[in-house]
Order: structure tokens, then C-alpha cells, then sequence
């Protein structure tokens, strides 16, 4: 067997040395382009969360807070229950989830302040421009009785877009929490589209503080 040329043997050391120092950076820049990707990834399927995140904590900046409602703590995410719609069909509440749900919590005789919660929650979802879509009111209706049809006409059509929901009323009122000495027919509820409860409104809500609530979320919150 011929034998190497040592100057040879030589070379070719050099040689592989220098290519293991060549491939060597190229390989470490693929390693870091991975681990970018799959941070990216992470981020990504994290999003709803931070967004979430940012969507209760946008409204505590340093030394204060500037929300109008009350931001319930801790969450309290859809009972798994069963409501019954406009049709009367039975459906999960956590259907619901996807969307900012404006709640009002009344019986079906709803009285002037029911229909005056009804008219704040229609004029309110019309007030946010292009951003109405993302958000439902909901009646949330605390029995079996008739609803008045001029309630629905003005309220359940399409372009108002008020759903009628029953609830069972012990369901609902360990759900929602009301304000001390106070009852959840007094106001209006927030839940974000994670499906949580996050905001209680003051008894007889302002309109103008409740609006201001509803454009930082839209404005700061991607989720709904």
C-alpha cells in the first residue's frame, strides 16, 4: 500500500480543519434562525393571552386608574351552562365566546330601566364605527315570560344586534357579581371575548364613561 506523502498528509489536515471552521458559522446561523422561528411561533400562539393581559392592565397606569367600570377580580370566565335563545333552542353560553358581550341582567317584564339598559347597549355597540362588529349586547332574561315584540323589534333585529338570551336567575346571580347593596338588574357587565367576566358598570351606567371603557379596549385589544 503506497504511503502518504507526509507534506500531503499535511494539507489535508489543514484542509479539514479548515472546512470544519468554514461550515462551523453556517451552521450556528441556521441554529439561531430556528430558535428565532420558534420564538416567533411562540409569540404567535401566545398572542390572545398577552393580549388579554394587556386588555385588564391597560386601564392601571402608574399612579391610577382611568376606567369607569369596575374591573372584576379575579376573572370569572362563562358558567358552563345552557341558555335558550330567541327561538328558544337550547345553547352553551360559552357559544358566546369571540365576541365583547355588553351584558344587561333583567325579568321579561323589563321595566323603564331594563329598556333604558337595552337603548344604552344598542346606542353604544352603533357609537364604535367600524369596530360595532366586535361587539354583542346581550339581555340576559331571568325567566320564562313573554318579552314585549316592541322590545324586539327595536332591539333583537340585525342591524341593533341585542341577543335575547334566558339564563336560569340562581345562574346568574352567582355568576355576576353585584355592586354592595345593589343587584345585577342595576347595570351593565362586560366580558371579554376569552369568555371572562372582567367589568362591572356603575347602578344606572353613564353612557360617556361606559363608551370611554369600550374604545381603549377596542383600541388597544386584537382579540374579538
Amino acid at each position: 500500500m503506497p504511503t502518504q506523502d507526509p507534506i500531503s498528509a499535511r494539507a489535508a489536515e489543514l484542509a479539514q480543519v479548515a472546512s470544519g471552521r468554514a461550515s462551523g458559522p453556517r451552521i450556528d446561523a441556521r441554529t439561531r434562525r430556528g430558535r428565532l422561528q420558534m420564538l416567533f411561533l411562540l409569540l404567535v400562539c401566545a398572542s390572545p393571552v398577552i393580549a388579554s393581559y394587556l386588555t385588564y392592565y391597560v386601564f392601571r397606569p402608574a399612579g391610577g386608574t382611568t376606567n369607569y367600570g369596575t374591573l372584576i377580580d379575579p376573572q370569572r370566565p362563562l358558567p358552563a351552562v345552557q341558555v335558550r335563545d330567541e327561538r328558544g333552542e337550547a345553547v352553551p353560553l360559552e357559544r358566546f365566546k369571540g365576541k365583547w358581550l355588553l351584558l344587561s341582567v333583567d325579568a321579561s317584564g323589563c321595566d323603564e330601566a331594563c329598556a333604558r339598559k337595552l337603548f344604552t347597549a344598542r346606542q353604544l355597540r352603533a357609537g364604535q364605527g367600524e369596530g360595532r362588529e366586535r361587539i354583542v349586547p346581550v339581555w340576559l332574561i331571568l325567566d320564562n315570560g313573554a318579552v314585549d315584540p316592541r322590545l324586539s323589534a327595536a332591539y333583537n333585529e340585525p342591524y341593533a344586534g341585542t341577543r335575547f338570551l334566558r339564563i336560569d336567575a340562581d345562574t346568574a346571580r352567582r355568576w355576576l357579581p353585584a355592586e354592595a347593596g345593589g343587584r345585577i338588574e342595576d347595570t351593565l357587565f362586560l366580558v371579554d371575548p376569552l369568555g371572562n367576566l372582567m367589568m362591572r358598570f356603575p347602578k344606572d351606567p353613564d353612557p360617556k364613561g361606559v363608551n370611554g371603557d369600550l374604545k381603549k379596549l377596542l383600541k388597544y385589544s386584537r382579540i374579538g
